[in-house]
């Protein structure tokens, strides 16, 4: 019996499948090569920053890195200024010192070598700018020229980006010498840092714990000393978080105050929930000379999109008392005892000091985090999203995102429907990620400017000043951000508001927070309320900080008041 010959239809589908097969394994190898050239590359620049900063012991052993370290960044450009520190030892200071902290937490993607030669070229008696000789950190996503701005995906590798980001441009002109580009998470769409290229940054306060995100990188660094001045971006809490979580300050400031321009956005072309850049640092006052220093003719003249309004010192430097508005809850994700406790606090020592404070109702969380953020960012139905991913080796924790995003909108409106009475946020979750037609994203953005008008008015009611509100804290397990997209209500508030907010460190976790933990049970009582308290606990000792509001435009008066929480806090601790 002959045995049977396939048939050419089977033999020519049998050789497409083995091609199609060969082609993308030859596809992801060459992925991979790329992944591994930008690893060596990364570990290439470490090797460069011992190597520099190795020669410049032997050559000045007698310099006190420890003492530069020490110095604020008020104190330190001070300094520099007059003469007193030379610009080359702060360099090497800062160099070595991001060095150590690179190796402990994985924060730092790129060494800028050109930063030597920057150094080279500050010459005394040069007309010097507000930061000038001051060694600055920058985001991945933010443009630097002759450097890749990455966002995670390995696509965007060996793509070195043509011209400097606005941003860096003025940094330079002020004398600053970016020196470093720090980690982010894959798409940026995330609050932990982490991508399959450099891999998962840790917090320098305790390595089990996320650094926060998008700009975690930053958070780490600065959070460790390896930094006095770094440079993140915001479209959710991107500044807040790495700042809370690493016990350190930031201001994201209303949308346009600064510069975005050459500054890469996660989701590009999205109005709905306003992205800002925004300085991070260890103290206020550091802000507050960074604002100081950016807000001058040159960010105007490079971006005339930036309204032309220098740093108002009268009004940072004003001593009246405040009325403040506050709040400890916004009734969608629980406070943990600590974030809590942090408001309350915060609160005595402001009412204590003579200023006014004043209760504040929020509106309808529920339905502004699900209606407002999550549907604003996924308008189209995620398709700008997924595109990003095309061609990717990895698409992570998003999967289950993936996956509700290709579905047709009738099935989503199905499965909306479905899950609303047994798991309420999944369903607006789902309904969140419908694509919109564009008479139905107008009138969202209609609905976002009217929710913004009616929160200014109950502001303006009150005679508020300004608002303190909690932060999420303490820093979240590694790996739980992702689970927890939800736990984002308390920052993407005031990017959908565009209200300009800071966060500074107030207290740190208790044992006593962790007892009252083990009763947490949220407001939904689901999984996700599950998960978050889980991603608490164990975290006594940790920083937990508080978000300070004004209106926007008022970056100013935000400052203020976040340097009014921040002298007090250090009084108390100094009487303790």
């Amino acid at each position: 019996m002959r045995a049977a010959v396939p048939s050419l239809p089977a033999v020519l589908c049998g050789s497409a499948g083995l091609l199609l097969l060969l082609l993308r394994w030859r596809r992801w190898r060459g992925l991979w090569r790329k992944v591994k050239e930008a690893r060596e590359r990364q570990e290439r620049g470490l090797e460069q920053m011992d190597k520099a900063v190795r020669a410049f012991r032997q050559q000045h052993p007698s310099v006190n890195m420890v003492s530069i370290l020490s110095l604020s960044l008020p104190e330190l450009s001070k300094k520099i200024q007059d003469g007193s520190l030379p610009p080359e030892h702060v360099f090497y200071a800062y160099v070595g010192k991001a060095l150590q902290i690179a190796r402990e937490t994985n924060c730092i993607t790129e060494y800028m070598q050109e930063s030597e030669i920057q150094l080279q070229h500050t010459k005394p008696g040069e007309k010097k700018g507000l930061l000038y000789g001051v060694p600055v950190s920058i985001k991945d996503s933010i443009n630097c020229q002759g450097h890749d701005s990455t966002l995670g995906f390995v696509k965007n590798i060996d793509k070195p980006v043509a011209e400097d980001s606005v941003l860096v441009q003025v940094l330079k002109r002020q004398g600053a010498i970016p020196f470093v580009k720090t980690n982010v998470p894959q798409s940026l769409i995330s609050y932990d840092c982490n991508n399959l290229i450099f891999g998962q940054t840790c917090n320098p306060l305790l390595y089990t714990r996320t650094p926060g995100g998008s700009s975690g990188g930053e958070g780490a660094l600065i959070g460790g000393g390896g930094s006095i001045l770094g440079f993140g971006t915001d479209v959710g809490g991107s500044l807040r978080f790495p700042a809370a979580f690493c016990g350190i300050c930031a201001l994201k400031p209303t949308g346009n105050r600064l510069s975005k321009k050459g500054v890469i956005s996660g989701i590009s072309g999205q109005k709905s929930v306003t992205a800002a850049v925004g300085p991070m640092a260890k103290d206020v006052e550091s802000l507050a000379l960074c604002m100081r220093a950016l807000l001058c003719e040159d960010m105007f003249s490079l971006d005339s999109t930036v309204p032309p309004l220098p740093f108002n010192e009268e009004v940072y430097s004003s001593t009246r008392p405040l009325r403040i508005g506050y709040y400890e809850t916004d009734f969608f994700t629980m406070p943990s005892p600590a974030m809590r406790r942090a408001v309350r606090e915060t609160k005595q020592l402001l009412e204590e000091a003579g200023h006014t404070l004043v209760p504040f109702e929020l509106p309808d969380m529920d339905y502004l985090t699900f209606n407002f953020c999550f549907r604003g960012i996924f308008a189209d139905g995620g398709v700008s999203f997924l595109k990003k991913f095309e061609g990717e080796l990895e698409k992570g924790s998003f999967r289950i995102f993936f996956w509700l995003m290709k579905l047709p909108n009738w099935l989503k409106t199905l499965l909306s429907w479905i899950t609303k009475p047994f798991v309420p946020r999944l369903s607006n979750v789902i309904r969140s990620m419908r694509a919109n037609t564009v008479e139905e994203l107008w009138s969202l953005h209609h609905e976002i400017e009217e929710s913004c008008h009616q929160f200014i008015t109950q502001w303006k009611r009150l005679n508020l000043d300004v608002m303190l509100c909690p932060m999420l804290g303490p820093a979240l397990r590694i790996g739980y951000p992702t689970k927890l997209s939800v736990a984002v209500s308390y920052t993407m508030l005031y990017n959908s508001l565009d209200f300009p907010v800071g966060v500074v460190p107030v207290t740190m976790a208790t044992d006593e927070d962790e007892k009252e933990l083990k009763n947490y049970q949220g407001y939904f009582r689901d999984w996700w309320d599950r998960t978050l308290a889980t991603a608490f606990s164990s975290a006594e000792g940790m920083p937990v900080a508080v978000q300070c509001v004004a209106l926007p435009w008022q970056e100013e008066l935000c400052l203020r008041f976040m340097k009014e929480v921040e002298t007090l806090v250090m009084k108390k601790n100094m009487i303790v």
